[in-house]
């Protein structure tokens, strides 16, 4: 089959495109025929070798396609089934094999563009939003990267709970997608400050929960931008990781809480898994959900789209296509 495959770390031009051995069938598994494969930043840390991983490699966390074959033992799809999963490398190939109580059906009006344009992120936006810090009518948010792919799906869900947003982008131009999803005040950090920009629209106060998916730029101001006992929700790294923090800081600045979830945790069950990703799937279905697909591209570009993702230059979803 063909795929992207990972043989030393380093640069977008380590992604290498060509001939891969199909995967083995294993108990407990499926073979997915691979219809659109979704990008993240997850991707970029598995290439970099930020996140070790034994090589060579298949990249790609997040699919949707046709189940092609499962395992003697499975049951809880059969051939023919349309899915959709994440959180299981090998999706930039043209079959990927993955736990078959890890794959998600799709309603029957949802494409597999929209389904692998929406799981991953979609579920990081909902366990956010509903569990990590659950937002409330009322509640004041601060949400970063917010014309991104997750950010415009948590701006979309914390706007559903009732929450007041305070969004930031890089740009005019994606400031207006945030003001398009909803966020009540958008703040270009290229061109003010985010934390006095946040104290003077929260007249000093501070936001309850901070959602913070850039990482070593902005998590001091954010932590800054807090109330007293509110949450700092950091996860992920876009600028670089987080160094080393005292926590005596948290009592410092108010009694403050912080966690660095991850999604796996959050769809520990196959019950939890499949009420998160129903709940998302079904929104984007019914159209209550909005996403933004930034662009598709062949599988065979897949450094292109690595570069493009990490140049910032996308404003929503990176679809691969075997």
């Amino acid at each position: 089959m063909k795929a992207i495959q990972i043989h030393r770390f380093g640069g977008p031009e380590v992604l290498t495109y060509g001939e891969a051995p199909r995967p083995e069938l294993r108990p407990g598994q499926a073979l997915i025929k691979i219809a659109a494969a979704g990008l993240n930043y997850i991707d970029t840390y598995h290439r970099s070798g930020a996140y070790a991983v034994d090589l060579p490699f298949i990249p790609g966390m997040e699919a949707a396609g046709v189940v092609e074959e499962v395992a003697p033992d499975v049951a809880v799809v059969k051939p023919g089934d349309r899915v959709a999963y994440c959180m299981t490398p090998g999706a930039y190939a043209e079959i990927a094999a993955a736990p078959a109580d890890r794959l998600v059906p799709l309603p029957p009006t949802l494409t597999f563009g929209n389904a692998a344009a929406v799981l991953l992120q979609g579920m990081t936006a909902h366990y956010l939003a509903h569990s990590t810090y659950p937002l409330h009518h009322g509640d004041v948010a601060l949400i970063h990267a917010a014309a991104g792919a997750t950010g415009s799906l948590l701006v979309q869900m914390a706007k559903r709970a009732g929450a007041t947003v305070i969004a930031t982008v890089g740009s005019q131009a994606k400031a207006e997608l945030a003001r398009g999803d909803g966020a009540d005040h958008v703040i270009v950090y290229t061109e003010t400050d985010f934390e006095a920009e946040v104290k003077a629209i929260t007249g000093g106060r501070g936001v309850d929960v901070v959602y913070d998916s850039v990482g070593k730029t902005t998590f001091d101001q954010g932590l800054n931008c807090l109330r007293p006992r509110g949450l700092m929700a950091l996860f992920g790294q876009a600028s670089g990781p987080v160094p080393p923090i005292d926590l005596q800081v948290l009592n410092q600045k108010g009694s403050l809480f912080a966690t660095r979830p991850t999604l796996g945790h959050y769809m520990a069950t196959r019950s939890e898994l499949l009420s998160r990703a129903g709940d998302v799937l079904m929104w984007v279905a019914d159209g209550s959900l909005r996403v933004r697909i930034d662009q598709t591209m062949p599988l065979s570009q897949a450094a292109e789209a690595h570069r493009l993702l990490q140049s910032r230059q996308t404003a929503g979803k990176v679809l691969l296509i075997p």
